[in-house]
């Protein structure tokens, strides 16, 4: 059965757009920095879930994945809160397209990003610029420059803005216990935490390359002509939403450009950001996603110590 027509089954919120529109090829500075700023923004006071400034954010990712007519749902759960043990109401952000071959579409590539942060403490807010406003605007350019070729893609690609990653990776252990399609589909999922912090040496870091076959070498092969410099490892799977992933036997990538002193401070603001450099690293990522999504590669878990 499709891949659309098992949607409903699963979500609590359906939205698909119908209406005709452009998507832009070009993953640009400009619109990095525009969707940054509104993440970032002193009324969303850190992207806390269970506030009305995560609603807002909610409602941009969706506003944004609609405007490039990619189907895009909403996915409902309970987060329990580290400070306190409450539980409060919050939401994955979901996106699909779905690919052209006829079997390969079965398959499914996931990428994700988490797009809440840690709020406010007494009167400091927690921005969150890099972890992971950042990331989050990566997912809706590569987003956008995939939908500029849907019709390449042999593989379906479900974009994920996941909720309470801080809270615990809380949104993606959601996913995966309540997934869209049956979880032996999902052949790759690729995660971007932090990628606004790109060195002089162009560094992108990730972990999880050896957990499908080519993985390593494809990575580096990419990285010369979207102007990275790679760091490669097989393992190293740790730190983010890709682990939950990871847990149910699925090959993963998680991506990142390195710490930085304002890790986790209210001084992770968009003024600390090489977003220029995020440029090279989202077109890193389109390409890696486009080299497999459009291809007869063959994908499977390969479990790494």
């Amino acid at each position: 059965m499709d891949i659309i027509k098992n949607l409903a089954l699963f979500f609590l919120i359906f939205f698909c757009v119908f209406a005709e529109g452009f998507s832009q090829e070009a993953i640009t500075e400009k619109e990095l920095e525009s969707h940054i700023q509104f993440l970032t923004a002193d009324s969303l006071a850190g992207r806390f879930p269970g506030t009305k400034a995560n609603q807002q954010v909610v409602n941009y990712l969706v506003n944004d994945f609609k405007s490039n007519n990619i189907p895009t749902l909403i996915q409902e759960f309970e987060a329990k809160l580290r400070k306190d043990t409450t539980s409060v109401t919050t939401w994955n952000v979901l996106g699909l397209l779905e690919g052209k071959d006829s079997i390969l579409k079965k398959e499914v590539i996931i990428l994700g990003a988490h797009y809440d942060h840690l709020g406010k403490k007494r009167d400091s807010i927690y921005h969150g610029a890099d972890d992971n406003a950042s990331g989050t605007a990566a997912l809706l350019e590569i987003a956008e420059k995939i939908v500029a070729h849907k019709n390449e893609i042999k593989r379906s690609v479900i974009f994920i803005a996941f909720g309470a990653e801080e809270q615990g990776l809380l949104g993606s252990q959601f996913f995966v216990e309540n997934p869209i399609v049956p979880i032996k589909n999902i052949k790759l999922m690729i995660n971007m935490d932090m990628l606004g912090s790109l060195n002089e040496k162009s560094h992108v870091y990730m972990g999880g390359a050896g957990t499908f076959p080519g993985g390593e070498k494809l990575m580096k092969k990419l990285g010369k002509p979207n102007h990275v410099n790679p760091v490669v490892h097989a393992g190293s799977v740790d730190g983010s939403d890709h682990v939950s992933f990871y847990k149910k036997g699925i090959s993963v990538l998680g991506i990142h450009t390195g710490g930085n002193e304002n890790y986790h401070k209210p001084t992770d603001t968009i003024e600390t950001l090489n977003i220029s450099g995020e440029v090279n690293v989202a077109n890193y990522i389109y390409q890696a996603i486009m080299e497999i999504a459009t291809s007869e590669w063959k994908l499977k878990f390969i479990p790494q110590d």
